[in-house]
C-alpha cells in the first residue's frame, strides 16, 4: 500500500498526448486550445466612433468655432466620407469609422442641431469618443496563449479573427465499466439483492463535463466474459476507468484479470479513506490506462476527482489547479490514512469557508448530491481546529 502524494504523484506522471484535432468553432466550448490566436489585422482595425453624434476638425474648435453645417450621416458598417472640412462636421454612428480629417466626436447630449447646423453646447476635447485604431491589439499580436480553455470570453475572439475552425487538444477514448452481478439498469425494478446502476452515471456526467462522451459498458462477475470484453475495450480505447471488482473479495476478479491480460499494475492500494482498493496500471501494447475505482459510489466519486481529473488536465497541458479553504469547525484524522471529506463551501469576502458534509459512509450516494468538493486531512492522528487552511478539489463548476 501507497502514500495518497505517491499514488497521485504515479496517476500525474503517465500523462498521455492524443495529438490534436480541428472542430467547428460552435463545437469548441470547454476545450483547450492547441494553438496561439493571433490577431489578424488592429483591434480596433479603424479609429472607431464610441458615441453617436458628430465628428469635428478640433482645430477648428480651439480656434473657435461652435457650429458646425452638418454635410451626412454616417452609420456604422460604411465606408467613411473622404473628406471633412473644417467648418463642416458628420453625424456619425456608434460604431462607425471616424474620418481622417475628423478627431473628436461630440455626443448628441452636447449639441443643439437646427436647420441641419449642429452648434457645440460644451467643448470638446480632442480625441474623445474615439477608440483609436490599434489601441487594443496590433496585427500578430498574441489575443489567447495555447493551452487556455475556451470559455465564452474565447469563442468571442475566435469568432472576431475569423476562427471558423479551431485547432485544439484531442481528448481521450473513454470507456466507463461497472461490474458486479447485483447491479441492473435504470429502468429495471431491482429486486431485495440488487441495486439499479448509478456510479456509471456519476462518472459519464463528470466526463461530460470535461468535453468526453465516454463508452458504458456493464460486465457480470464472470472472469471469462471479464477476460473477453476487458481484451476488446483495451484494444480500442486509451482509458478505462471500470467501478468494482477490486476488493478482496472472492468475486473481485478485475486485478487477476487485468494481469492475465498484460497490463502492468502501477500500484494498488492506496493509504486513504474512501477509496482504498483503488488499482492503477497500464496496457503496455495499446498503452490504455486503467483507472479501477472500488465499487462504493463515494470511493468511486472521490478518486475520479483526485486522480483522473488531474492526469487529464495535466494530459491537457493544464495545470490542475491548486486550491484551500478554510474549515468551519475542529476536525480531528486520527489514522494513519490521509482522509477525504464533503464539505459544503460558503464564499466569505473572497476566501472560501468548509462546512463538514456529514455522510453515513462510502455507499452514500445522496451526500455527493450536497457538496461542492472533499477536503484532505493529512495522515498520522492530527488535528484540524476551527480556521485551519486544507487542500481542496472541487466537484462542482461554481467553485
Amino acid at each position: 500500500m501507497i502514500s495518497f502524494n505517491e499514488a497521485q504523484q504515479f496517476v500525474v506522471s503517465r500523462v498521455q498526448n492524443y495529438g490534436t484535432e480541428l472542430v467547428d468553432l460552435l463545437h469548441s466550448s470547454g476545450r483547450i486550445l492547441a494553438e496561439d490566436i493571433l490577431a489578424d489585422r488592429d483591434f480596433p482595425p479603424f479609429n472607431r466612433a464610441t458615441k453617436d453624434g458628430i465628428a469635428v476638425v478640433f482645430d477648428a474648435v480651439e480656434n473657435g468655432r461652435l457650429s458646425f453645417e452638418i454635410r451626412g450621416v454616417l452609420p456604422a458598417g460604411q465606408p467613411t466620407v473622404p473628406f471633412v472640412e473644417r467648418d463642416s462636421c458628420i453625424e456619425i454612428m456608434t460604431g462607425a469609422v471616424v474620418p481622417f480629417e475628423t478627431d473628436a466626436v461630440v455626443m448628441y447630449e452636447e449639441v443643439v442641431i437646427k436647420d441641419d447646423i449642429a452648434s457645440l453646447k460644451k467643448i470638446p476635447v480632442r480625441g474623445q469618443n474615439i477608440h483609436q485604431r490599434g489601441s487594443d491589439h496590433l496585427k500578430g499580436d498574441v489575443l489567447i496563449e495555447k493551452n487556455t480553455k475556451i470559455t465564452p470570453a474565447e469563442l468571442g475572439i475566435l469568432a472576431t479573427v475569423g476562427k471558423n475552425r479551431v485547432l485544439v487538444q484531442k481528448l481521450p477514448r473513454v470507456a466507463i465499466i461497472s461490474t458486479g452481478n447485483e447491479l441492473v439498469d435504470v429502468e429495471q425494478h431491482p429486486l431485495i439483492h440488487q441495486i439499479r446502476k448509478s456510479n456509471s452515471y456519476s462518472l459519464f456526467g463528470a466526463l461530460q463535463e470535461l468535453g468526453i462522451t465516454p463508452m458504458l459498458l456493464h460486465i457480470a462477475d464472470d472472469i471469462d466474459l471479464l477476460r473477453q470484453k476487458l481484451s476488446y475495450v483495451m484494444d480500442e480505447m486509451d482509458v478505462l476507468i471500470l467501478s468494482g471488482g477490486v476488493s478482496k473479495g472472492k468475486f473481485d476478479y478485475i486485478p487477476q484479470v487485468l494481469s492475465e491480460l498484460g497490463a502492468e499494475k502501477i500500484f494498488h492500494r492506496v493509504a486513504q479513506r474512501p477509496g482504498k482498493p483503488f488499482w492503477f496500471g497500464i496496457n503496455d501494447n495499446s498503452k490504455t490506462l486503467i483507472f479501477s475505482f472500488p465499487g462504493n459510489p463515494v470511493s468511486t466519486y472521490y478518486n475520479f476527482y483526485l486522480y483522473f481529473k488531474p492526469w487529464l488536465l495535466s494530459s491537457l497541458r493544464v495545470a490542475p489547479p491548486e486550491r484551500q479553504v478554510k474549515l468551519n469547525s475542529t476536525v480531528e484524522n486520527t489514522s494513519d490514512l490521509t482522509v477525504f471529506l464533503g464539505v459544503a463551501i460558503q464564499n466569505k469576502n473572497g476566501d472560501l469557508h468548509a462546512s463538514i458534509v456529514e455522510g453515513s459512509g462510502s455507499g452514500d450516494l445522496v451526500n455527493l448530491s450536497k457538496i461542492n468538493g472533499i477536503v484532505r486531512l493529512g495522515p498520522g492522528h492530527k488535528i484540524y481546529t476551527e480556521g485551519s487552511i486544507v487542500p481542496f478539489v472541487a466537484t462542482k463548476t461554481s467553485f
